[in-house]
């Protein structure tokens, strides 16, 4: 079943990507404290940045990967104004009797490699993960679906993980200690998902029954940046 072609998007719809846009902006701000979880060390932003896989991953299930595409780029572009209001915020001269400006440069001031790689390991990561839920489900027609996001995220979280290490830390780190990294945080991440598996099942079992929709991808384009109503 699929969505009448022009029709408005629905509330829920319009929560998922709220909720999918907000986890994405607040994981990279707060990505900046590393913490330490039963001796492993890990970005702040953990504890929020696997949402967006899994709000990705209902996106992608019920209302389809056109649906999910635009949204990754929405996300993208939401992250984008985000860095740019931090940037432009830096710039502006602090008033005399403020004295946090080292504090906020210290916090806020991404470096541009940090910016490229958090960019890079977005898109490629999110994409993927769509990709696969969309083939996936039309492969299993609609069966099984802690295959396909679990299987999805074991993929997705992986290459972002990759990506965003490699890029921000190559030759930074020494290649254990790179590598070591990589395996954590793709690791805990994908636990993550494991772990909310029956939310999920929860959150797209209700969205199929109030949307009346379940979207399956036979003929679309998986190209990324085929955003027109063909795609």
């Amino acid at each position: 079943m699929t969505q009448p072609s022009g029709s408005r998007f629905s509330s829920y719809f319009v929560l998922v990507v709220a909720l999918f846009v907000t986890a994405l902006v607040i994981s990279n701000i707060i990505a900046v404290k590393l913490v330490l979880v039963q001796g492993l060390v890990l970005p702040a932003g953990v504890v929020v940045f696997p949402l967006s896989y899994i709000l990705g991953d209902v996106l992608t299930e019920v209302y389809g990967y056109g649906a999910a595409r635009r949204v990754i780029w929405l996300g993208f572009l939401c992250n984008l104004l985000a860095v740019l209001a931090i940037w432009l915020g830096g710039l502006l001269p602090a008033a005399p009797f403020w004295g946090g400006q080292a504090a906020y440069d210290a916090i806020l001031g991404t470096t541009p490699r940090l910016l490229l790689a958090s960019f890079l390991a977005y898109l490629v990561g999110e994409f993927a993960n769509a990709v696969i839920m969309s083939r996936l489900k039309v492969a299993m027609r609609g069966r099984h679906l802690w295959v396909r996001t679990i299987g999805s995220t074991l993929v997705g979280e992986g290459l972002d993980s990759a990506v965003f290490i490699s890029v921000a830390f190559f030759e930074v780190l020494p290649s254990g200690v790179l590598v070591g990294t990589i395996v954590t945080q793709w690791l805990v991440k994908s636990a993550y998902e494991a772990l909310a598996t029956p939310l999920t099942y929860l959150v797209v079992g209700f969205l199929k029954r109030r949307e009346g929709i379940d979207v399956y991808d036979r003929r679309i384009r998986l190209n990324p940046f085929a955003l027109g109503k063909e795609g």
